[in-house]
């Protein structure tokens, strides 16, 4: 992974470029740790060699994954990063485009990268904190 600050200020924003073979959820979660970002805007384009996305079912309050096992075109990847009880997480969505034409979607829960993924961090000098909602299953952005 490489990065770059592209913007000053209280409002900084981040190019982060990831390598063939990285984890996109794993480096930029380490990335957002790094920084101490704490309410950024995420999207990127590019591609993965295998990916697994989620789709959250109610019932059993967890994801239920969707593997892609193979190339794949990130054609749109948004989320935010918030600050949860381990530290700045991101929270990713994905629609990836297959050879077919089809698409997968859904939460991204890993994207081996090939060959690369370019990504643009805006954040922000505010802070959202994440609250673990056991009703839900999730930990989710808190307003207070």
């Amino acid at each position: 992974m490489k990065w770059q600050q592209v913007q000053d200020g209280p409002s900084a924003v981040y190019v982060v470029v990831l390598d063939q073979g990285e984890d996109a959820v794993a480096e930029l979660t380490a990335f957002a740790r790094d920084r101490s970002l704490g309410a950024s805007q995420v999207t990127a384009v590019g591609a993965f060699s295998e990916a697994v996305v989620g789709w959250f079912d109610r019932q059993v309050k967890d994801y239920r994954p969707l593997t892609v096992q193979e190339q794949c075109e990130v054609l749109s990847l948004i989320g935010d990063i918030a600050v949860a009880d381990d530290g700045p997480t991101p929270h990713l969505h994905a629609v990836l485009g297959l050879s077919d034409g089809s698409t997968r979607g859904g939460h991204l829960l890993s994207g081996r990268v090939w060959p690369t993924l370019e990504v643009v961090v805006r954040d922000s000098p505010a802070e959202l904190a994440k609250t673990h909602r056991p009703d839900i299953g999730l930990a989710l952005i808190d307003l207070g």
